[in-house]
């Protein structure tokens, strides 16, 4: 098995951006096809480098009606989906007696539940793969409370879940099911918390490499976990969080 992923179709929501735009970039580096979702992709030239294998689909995936007309596109030009990288996101970062209803709805609207009617309908097209790879984008305060939020610890806590639940129950069809859980990331996402010098101060002090990470590095994670290198790997969970889970005092 090569380092690559040279004839594999894959699928990279919130593609233009982070850690979707880095993973877009590393899956078309090691010969995939991509076709990225985005809600706006007008400015996708200047930030995915050109190539002939990428394809971009504008849209809302918490929209029923484009999820499948999504689908329906990859089935009619592929006929299979080798890799689904469901990366995309979003917070709203309040105390908990803060959030409205219609927020922390919003949330678990796009971070959880497109993801799982996303995955579900795209079941047919992976199962035609043979050898498929879902990788979840998930989070470390899914686990820990990292002052994100609690609806957003929650809806990854949740993505956790399900990524293990479906390794075991999608087996059987040769479906591989992985998550990744970045720490704090530079991100158009932690802009605003990561010029906060006191919170970067103290996620610094927790992080025993000392910095915070770049989008390439979970990127990186989630194209070995596509690849037939890690054909015996499916229900974990890496976090690329640069030694944040492991710090005792």
């Amino acid at each position: 098995m090569n380092w690559s992923l040279a004839n594999k179709k894959a699928l990279v929501t919130g593609g233009t951006k982070g850690i979707g735009k880095a993973t877009a970039q590393e899956l078309l580096d090691l010969g995939a096809e991509v076709l990225v979702i985005a809600r706006d992709t007008k400015s996708i030239e200047g930030k995915l480098r050109h190539s002939a294998r990428l394809y971009v689909m504008p849209g809302d995936v918490t929209q029923p009606g484009f999820r499948q007309d999504l689908i329906r596109k990859v089935e009619e030009n592929w006929g299979k989906l080798d890799i689904l990288v469901n990366n995309v996101g979003s917070n709203i970062r309040k105390k908990f007696a803060d959030y409205t209803e219609e927020e922390y709805r919003q949330l678990f609207d796009l971070n959880l539940f497109s993801l799982m009617e996303l995955t579900r309908l795209a079941f047919p097209m992976l199962k035609n793969a043979e050898h498929a790879s879902v990788i979840n984008v998930a989070s470390v305060a899914g686990e820990w409370d990292v002052l994100s939020g609690p609806p957003y610890g929650m809806t990854k806590a949740a993505i956790l879940q399900l990524s293990r639940h479906l390794a075991t129950e999608w087996a059987e069809h040769g479906i591989r099911v992985n998550s990744v859980s970045p720490w704090y990331i530079e991100t158009p996402l932690t802009e605003a918390v990561l010029a906060q010098p006191e919170r970067m101060s103290k996620i610094i002090e927790r992080t025993p490499l000392q910095r915070v990470g770049q989008p390439e590095e979970v990127a990186a994670a989630i194209a070995f976990l596509a690849m037939d290198k890690a054909s015996y790997i499916t229900g974990q969970n890496i976090r690329v969080d640069g030694g944040m889970s492991v710090k005792g005092l």
